[in-house]
């Protein structure tokens, strides 16, 4: 790319790391302890090669707390530093008029970003391993002005996709395998 495309801006990258509501990591916290005595547990049970599952699992389960506390459970009526954060940044870059890509590694994460994007007005498309018309919702964000924000999990739209009328990309949850995140990057990153 460096060499057939000179004109291609640099990607500019920022890290930004966010804090947890006080409920937040209360309930954080709290999980973070029931999960770590029933690894323990199984552990002792099981031993430590029986145990993998158990151990993905509250992994998983901690991520998505750090997420959003609705991830886990629909009502448990906490905030999110996360959402505070991306919400914010959503609504500023829309309203300098420009388009985002959202990837994340959880689909129900994509959801409730979704619900705000519905509840503030703002007009987006999603597209996860459910979605049955691909190549139409790809059309839409790609040839609609109006559409500022496009919700991708990152396993559906990691591969495949050119999507450069976006400016900004966010990836919410970090993926385990860096070459996804850097897939998903590329496809707003083209010529």
């Amino acid at each position: 790319k460096e060499q057939v495309a000179k004109d291609l801006p640099d990607i500019t990258e920022q890290i930004i790391y966010c804090e947890m509501s006080d409920a937040q990591r209360k309930c954080y916290e709290s999980e973070k302890s029931s999960i770590r005595n029933s690894i323990l547990e199984n552990i002792a049970a099981l031993g430590y090669d029986r145990s993998a599952i158990a151990i993905f699992r509250g992994l998983t389960r901690l991520r998505q707390l750090a997420n959003h506390p609705n991830m886990i459970d629909d009502n448990t009526g906490f905030d999110s530093g996360k959402f505070e954060e991306i919400t914010s940044s959503i609504d500023s870059i829309v309203a300098e008029g420009h388009k985002i890509l959202i990837f994340s590694s959880f689909v129900k994460h994509l959801k409730i970003v979704a619900s705000y994007l519905n509840e503030s007005g703002i007009s987006h498309e999603v597209l996860t391993g459910s979605t049955t018309n691909r190549k139409e919702v790809v059309e839409h964000f790609q040839g609609d002005s109006s559409v500022k924000v496009f919700l991708i999990s990152i396993k559906a739209g990691g591969v495949g996709l050119n999507l450069t009328a976006a400016d900004y990309i966010f990836i919410l949850d970090p993926w385990w395998n860096p070459a996804v995140e850097n897939q998903a990057v590329s496809s707003a990153h083209r010529i």
